[in-house]
């Protein structure tokens, strides 16, 4: 009796996978070697990808909470005001400010979010670089066993 199989075509593609394996000047373990270190570059970026999440969280939420001190401490400031030109003048001084301030901090997340890019990227760049190198030696094994 045999056994069922819980996936067919996956259990043909392993066995194919098993049988290339014992196949002449095939080298199933430089395959396993490059796969892993596939794996290893994706575990990188990933990591790359999570601390860059991490800071923008914690960037925005110092923002809000920035933001909302301001905003608190100019509607003091300009209720204080003894006379509504001061407070338009007041208000107007702040709304400046504001708008220097967002955009520092819209450039500042731009620049965090390029730096998590450009490191994701050259881990990819070198594991690609490093990829087809492993590809050329394996053809040039071959070769020179053929």
């Amino acid at each position: 009796m045999s056994k069922p199989t819980i996936n067919p075509p996956v259990d043909a593609g392993f066995s194919m996978l098993m049988e290339a394996s014992k196949a002449p000047g095939f080298n199933f373990e430089v395959l396993m070697a490059a796969q892993r270190k596939n794996i290893e570059a994706m575990t990188a970026i990933n990591q790359v990808v999570f601390e860059g999440i991490q800071s923008l969280i914690q960037r925005q939420t110092e923002l809000v909470r920035q933001g909302f001190e301001e905003g608190a401490n100019l509607a003091n400031a300009i209720m204080s005001c003894p006379t509504p030109e001061e407070k338009v003048i007041r208000q107007a001084e702040a709304s400046k400010i504001a708008v220097e301030k967002c955009v520092a901090n819209a450039r500042d997340i731009a620049e965090t979010i390029t730096k998590c890019n450009n490191q994701a990227m050259e881990t990819v760049s070198t594991r690609l670089s490093e990829g087809l190198q492993e590809f050329r030696d394996i053809i040039k094994n071959d070769r020179a066993a053929a």
